[in-house]
């Protein structure tokens, strides 16, 4: 169940000097802040906080107000469309490599979709006005990044539809499994049965036999609450398609932008 939770925890220290390290082991990996001018640093560090995104907390909510944004360090989001039912399918993911909290660039106010902690880590929270602000003035670097960002994540949320649609639970988990892996870069994957198939948008027993398939092929170890990926390549190999399709998309927009 997702967590109605308080806002995320500020660490005792908000944004390291140049974007190091601060102490605790916590360097920048978020891309995006990674690949911004010495220029645009001084305004986005005097804005930035790192806080710490606990297992299932509510980041943002269908049709509320944003008042944060996100750039994921070490945590994951996952972007679930809802229906009228309560029911929800996942549609995206997000780590090191995007930002929670897009609207906001275009000067908008609320999300069109519900968006909550998959993994727990660290995260640099921006305050909404901030962001509009940046998207106004000072930062070009920062929304071109972020341009960007948002046409690889709706090209990620077409081929995921497609993929929800097509493609049999088994081959669904290989995929989400892999683009967990590629943003939270650990071998070992925090997910019950129910989260999982609320992510996979179907029942919880095919989540158990698609695991229990992936399990005897010696790909994966599941236990209650986590999943440890044995062999990747061999995953790569079971997966469907859709994890090939956009990873190549991904690359030919690298080639074709050059660094962001």
């Amino acid at each position: 169940m997702v967590k109605k939770s308080s806002p995320a925890r500020p660490y005792k220290k908000t944004v390291p000097p140049g974007f190091s390290s601060d102490g605790d082991g916590h360097a920048l990996k978020n891309r995006i802040l990674l690949g911004l001018p010495p220029k645009e640093c001084d305004f986005i560090l005097s804005k930035l906080t790192l806080v710490d995104l606990r297992l299932h907390d509510l980041l943002q909510e269908v049709g509320h107000p944003i008042h944060y944004g996100y750039f994921p360090n070490t945590a994951m989001g996952s972007v679930l469309n809802v229906m009228a039912d309560g029911k929800s399918v996942e549609v995206g993911l997000v780590g090191k490599e995007g930002f929670i909290g897009l609207p906001l660039i275009a000067g908008l106010h609320s999300s069109a979709s519900r968006v909550v902690t998959q993994a727990q880590g660290t995260a640099y929270r921006i305050n909404a006005d901030d962001m509009r602000t940046a998207a106004l003035r000072g930062c070009p670097q920062l929304i071109v990044s972020l341009m960007r960002y948002a046409q690889e994540s709706t090209m990620e949320v077409t081929q995921i539809a497609a993929c929800n649609r097509l493609h049999d639970v088994e081959k669904r988990l290989a995929r989400w499994l892999l683009m967990s892996h590629d943003r939270i870069g650990s071998d070992r994957l925090p997910l019950t049965q129910e989260f999982l198939a609320q992510m996979l948008g179907t029942r919880r027993a095919s989540v158990t036999v698609a695991a229990g398939v992936l399990q005897k092929a010696g790909l994966i170890h599941y236990t209650r609450g986590h999943v440890s990926i044995l062999n990747r390549e061999a995953l790569e190999n079971a997966c469907c398609e859709c994890y090939v399709v956009i990873k190549k998309q991904l690359d030919r927009w690298q080639k074709e932008s050059g660094p962001s």
